[in-house]
């Protein structure tokens, strides 16, 4: 099953309208997400909790890693470059931090609030090889910043 976009994104509009816990929206987004696509096999966010500093948010899936530096990893350099990363191949990114052996390919998009504020990052994982695309990508950042952008 592939996601459509446009259904995903009226979905979560419906599901968030009027919420403004960042923790909520988290939660129902990493819900919908998770279970759009096949190719999701880890979904989840990461918040800036600290200085330069990431730790688990919520999440669907198995277990992640529960604190990440910006210096390390993909989703250290989503927070860190403010950009997202679309990794096809996670073994060739320098740094990766394997919090699951089985993730073979990732996107990590920045979260942003209100004034272009950090709030963290959205990390999905899949099993698969190359799996995500810049589609996923232009479609998830309008997602999260329709989302998250009032907040």
């Amino acid at each position: 099953m592939r996601v459509d976009y446009d259904q995903l994104e009226q979905q979560i509009a419906a599901l968030s309208h009027g919420e403004t816990d960042e923790v909520a929206l988290m939660a129902t987004l990493a819900c919908e997400i998770h279970h759009a696509d096949d190719r999701f096999d880890w979904t989840g966010f990461y918040r800036v909790t600290g200085p330069e500093l990431l730790k688990i948010g919520p999440y669907q899936g198995g277990h992640g890693c529960l604190v990440i530096p910006f210096s390390k990893g993909v989703c250290g350099a989503a927070a860190r470059t403010r950009e997202t990363q679309l990794v096809p191949d996670v073994d060739t990114f320098p740094g990766h931090i394997a919090c699951s052996s089985s993730t073979r390919s990732e996107i990590v998009l920045p979260v942003f609030g209100q004034g272009g504020r950090l709030i963290g990052v959205l990390d999905i994982d899949s099993n698969q090889p190359d799996a995500f695309t810049p589609e996923d990508a232009a479609r998830l950042e309008q997602i999260l910043a329709a989302t998250f952008a009032a907040i």
